[in-house]
């Protein structure tokens, strides 16, 4: 079959507006030049729309025009590599999404180990910080939690007694085993990232180890984050006010 038979065929199968590249087409390396060939043909009558260098996605028309590619769809690209994930979303999307806030975010920030990721692509903008562990489908979430706990005193229309009311909440819904990893990702955290969930897992009474947790800890070092102990009744044991 001829490469431009091939692409216009496999081209057949993917859903309007779903964003593809050349390992989408299953196209092999040796085919790479007939292949870019053939989309510069494809792009020029219309058929598909380029999104980047690689990158395409066929256009749905509407009454009201053509909608750009599925932007879910397109930060997926971005997250994952070869089927396993190396990125997560994290900053004020997420924190709208774990009840945290009610505003949304109009720029979605990922954390990355790799590189870092910048996107302007229609109604997606993207920029991205460095994770502070290596990141997987099993830890992500949890990753998360932690972004929310060090970011605490900056998510929007939230106050901090009232994050550390729905994070506490969030941390008594894990399991067991879940508890325990978080514990050991906040070892990676800033110094108030530790001490505010241990103030929390303390307060929560869950029975959990959290010796390794406090000899992290500077015993000179102050958390400021304008709580009362009414509030977090553990607060003094973590050295925070």
């Amino acid at each position: 079959m001829k490469v431009a038979e091939q692409i216009r065929k496999s081209i057949e199968r993917i859903p309007e507006g779903q964003p593809f590249g050349y390992a989408d087409l299953g196209i092999e390396a040796n085919d790479f030049f007939s292949a870019a060939k053939a989309l510069e043909r494809l792009q020029k009558n219309g058929t598909i729309k380029k999104v980047s260098k690689g990158l395409f996605y066929i256009p749905r028309k509407t009454i009201f025009g053509e909608l750009g590619p599925d932007s879910n769809e397109l930060l997926k690209r971005y997250l994952f590599e070869d089927g396993k994930r190396v990125a997560y979303e994290t900053g004020f999307s997420l924190y709208n999404r774990l009840g945290l806030t009610t505003q949304m975010a109009f720029k979605i920030k990922v954390a990355t180990r790799g590189n870092l990721i910048k996107i302007n692509i229609g109604a997606l903008k993207v920029s991205s910080v460095k994770s502070y562990v290596n990141i997987t489908e099993q830890n992500y979430q949890l990753l998360g939690y932690l972004d929310a706990l060090k970011d605490i005193k900056r998510i929007p229309d939230c106050s901090v007694v009232q994050a550390v009311r729905r994070m506490g909440f969030l941390i008594k819904d894990l399991t067991t085993k879940e508890r325990k990893e978080i514990i050991q990702y906040a070892l990676f955290y800033p110094a108030r990232v530790r001490a505010l969930l241990g103030a929390i897992v303390e307060n929560l009474n869950l029975k959990l180890n959290l010796d390794e947790l406090k000899t992290s800890l500077n015993p000179l070092t102050k958390v400021n984050l304008g709580i009362k102990e009414a509030e977090l009744p553990t607060i003094k044991n973590w050295n925070i006010e």
